[in-house]
């Protein structure tokens, strides 16, 4: 066990983008700082993404503060190992102050010297400043009906998916429709693996639009600029993020042509056997559609507004197949018939931030009280949440202007 008795400007939590990213800001700006990282530079991405998991922002735009891609695939995208090896180079490159295999088990009051005090794996580590950089989506989140599925099926989460390989033989269930079951479905549907997908109301981006990576349109436009308390005001709550194929669009209708058995929302488990979905089908496509159809329309209007001389739209095949929709709708599975051996729940993240013991930071349960990332304890600060700000927040996107933001603000606190 080592202990620090040194109490340090900052200690970051977390070496992936969001704890490297505000790391390399604390580094320009001189202060002492450690990030306390549980296994190795970019642990969640090496153990929580399958094996064919790509990023679904541009290479172009998968780049880190004060970097530039200057490749040959602008638009491609980076797969889990190469998107690892970004971070691991950033952080060699910088000299950053990476201490691994140093899980926080405690992050507690303010010490008699003013600091904040966080028991490790491998000691005491005395801050001034804490930056949580841990995630919010890295525990993943289960119906509370899954004890009732009969015991042979197989249950895994997003997160524990690698490949086709890893199951038991049979047909398989994903449960969720968003970016992880969308992608797990059609990896497992490549295999030949018979595939149904429990589908949700999830919007959906097409890849490219306009003659233009879509992502760059949403950047250029100021379309993930936009605030949280707009986006909750408009839907009644943070939606989830809409789905986006890695490097060409993923849809259900494309995903049902290519042989998927699409179903509605899963509602639960009768008898033991019995998977229930409700009759939501239609609605659930009719609203990627839509979601779809709203974002163009902005672009469009983004186009216009700035007088950018910008290619017409051209159909996009994945959006104009024919979707199948079973007939009559599907509301129940016989596991045994169906032959479903396994249930992938792609149903969500959340944060597991129990370590931190300070009054006023986490909610009732469990996740940040915070605004744009500083909690109301002095010197506490969040980086890298999913929609923490803006659109753009939990993204890669984000971390420049996030990490130069919050580290302002420490030095100001310090």
């Amino acid at each position: 066990m080592r202990s620090n008795a040194n109490v340090l400007d900052a200690v970051v939590v977390g070496a992936g983008w969001a704890g490297l990213g505000v790391s390399y800001s604390l580094t320009r700006q001189g202060l002492r700082h450690s990030i306390l990282e549980r296994g190795r530079i970019g642990e969640t991405w090496r153990t929580q993404r399958w094996n064919t998991f790509r990023m679904n922002t541009p290479n172009v735009q998968t780049v880190m503060p004060g970097d530039s891609y200057d490749g040959s695939d602008p638009f491609g995208a980076l797969t889990r190992n190469q998107f690892v090896a970004l971070l691991e180079d950033f952080a060699e490159r910088n000299g950053l102050p990476v201490e691994p295999d140093t899980a926080v088990t405690e992050l507690t009051g303010v010490h008699e010297n003013g600091a904040y005090r966080l028991t490790t794996s491998r000691g005491t580590f005395l801050a001034r400043n804490v930056v949580i950089a841990s995630g919010d989506m890295n525990c993943p989140a289960r119906p509370p009906w899954t004890a009732a599925l009969p015991p042979s099926l197989r249950q895994i989460d997003a997160s524990d998916y690698r490949s086709a390989a890893d199951l038991p033989d049979g047909a398989v269930l994903v449960v969720g429709s968003g970016q992880s079951g969308a992608q797990i479905a059609e990896d497992l549907t490549e295999t030949g693996r018979t595939v149904f997908l429990a589908t949700s109301r999830v919007g959906r981006l097409s890849r490219r639009y306009r003659g233009r990576d879509i992502m760059i349109w949403l950047v250029e436009s100021g379309f993930l600029d936009v605030r949280r308390e707009e986006i909750i005001r408009l839907a009644g709550r943070v939606p989830p993020r809409g789905l986006l194929g890695a490097e060409y669009t993923l849809s259900l209708q494309g995903l049902s042509a290519r042989g998927i058995v699409l179903l509605g929302r899963f509602a639960g488990v009768e008898g033991g056997g019995c998977l229930l979905f409700d009759d939501d089908l239609e609605a659930n496509v009719r609203f990627a559609d839509e979601a779809s159809a709203n974002v163009k329309r902005y672009i469009d209007e983004y186009i216009s507004r700035s007088g950018i001389d910008a290619p017409l739209s051209e159909p996009d095949p994945a959006e104009t197949v024919a979707v199948h929709l079973p007939n009559p709708a599907v509301r129940s599975l016989d596991v045994a018939k169906s032959g479903i051996t396994t249930v992938a729940w792609c149903t969500g993240f959340r944060g597991d931030f129990s370590w931190v013991n300070l009054p006023g930071v986490l909610d009732s349960q469990g996740q940040p009280i915070h605004e744009d990332g500083v909690a109301v304890q002095p010197g506490i600060y969040f980086a890298g949440l999913d929609f923490a700000s803006t659109r753009k927040s939990g993204t890669i996107l984000a971390i420049a202007e996030e990490a130069h933001r919050l580290v302002e603000h420490i030095v100001r606190h310090s």
